[in-house]
């Protein structure tokens, strides 16, 4: 390191006088350590300037040169008006599997949402069912509406896809209409998180990590707790069986969230 003091004002006094050489006392050798201090004639001021000889040769290693980079990414930018100008790194095969889970979320929720309907019947008159069944439908629409929102994020283009006619009637011989419909809910909830992973398998694939981090981090975890509840109904309802014991575990879904709080 070679260390040299250079006066604060001019290199020339207030009277035109060669204030002589800017470094005194240098070293030749680079490993050297050398201090002079050098007062001019009108300030008493001074600057310490630091230097290594090998300072002058160019700076190797550098991985990142904006300007050149982002060159190459304004080919990327599209000009035609009907082409996304946020799609990046967003495969064809990504976009029409979140395509088809979409269509999956709305088949499910269709499917809850006459189960709604047929508990509310008057002369089914099952309340808390009815609930549950309208808040699962619900959710189940949320989650295709995120997926939309999604797929716009992505710079894809939503395609909905026709949505199949599910059952009105519930009623079974065996088994009653309660744990029929709560069987075939889980059925249903199963059935979804089978869909969900083949669209993470998708992500995968295609080395999405933003579409892979947002099915796992928004669905897969709820998608199992609910597997787990619904579970748990079943072998309630199982236990009851058809008669009485399903008033009360139909009083238990109506007065669900009343218990919580309390």
């Amino acid at each position: 390191m070679l260390l040299k003091a250079s006066p604060a004002f001019a290199l020339l006094s207030a009277h035109g006088d060669n204030l002589g050489p800017l470094f005194s006392s240098v070293s030749s050798s680079p490993n050297t350590l050398s201090l002079s201090i050098l007062r001019g004639k009108v300030s008493t001021g001074f600057v310490v300037c630091a230097s290594k000889g090998a300072t002058d040769k160019p700076l190797t290693g550098v991985v990142f040169e904006p300007f050149e980079e982002v060159k190459k990414e304004l080919n990327l930018v599209p000009t035609a008006p009907q082409v996304s100008l946020a799609r990046q790194k967003y495969s064809d095969e990504c976009e029409i599997a979140l395509n088809e889970q979409i269509n999956v979320e709305y088949n499910v929720s269709y499917v809850y949402h006459a189960m709604f309907a047929y508990f509310d019947r008057d002369n089914v008159a099952l309340k808390g069912l009815a609930k549950f069944f309208k808040e699962s439908s619900l959710e189940e629409r949320e989650h295709a509406e995120k997926l939309m929102e999604y797929q716009n994020k992505r710079g894809g283009k939503v395609k909905l896809q026709s949505i199949v006619m599910p059952l009105s009637e519930f009623d079974h011989v065996e088994k009653g209409d309660a744990l029929y419909a709560m069987e075939l809910a889980l059925s249903l909830e199963k059935l979804t998180n089978e869909k969900l992973l083949k669209l993470h398998s998708v992500a995968e694939q295609n080395h999405d990590v933003q579409l892979t981090d947002f099915i796992e981090s928004e669905f897969l975890a709820e998608q199992v707790e609910a597997i787990k509840k619904i579970s748990e109904y079943v072998a309630q309802l199982r236990r009851v069986g058809k008669g009485h014991g399903v008033w009360h575990f139909n009083q238990m879904l109506l007065h669900e969230e009343e218990t919580v709080v309390a």
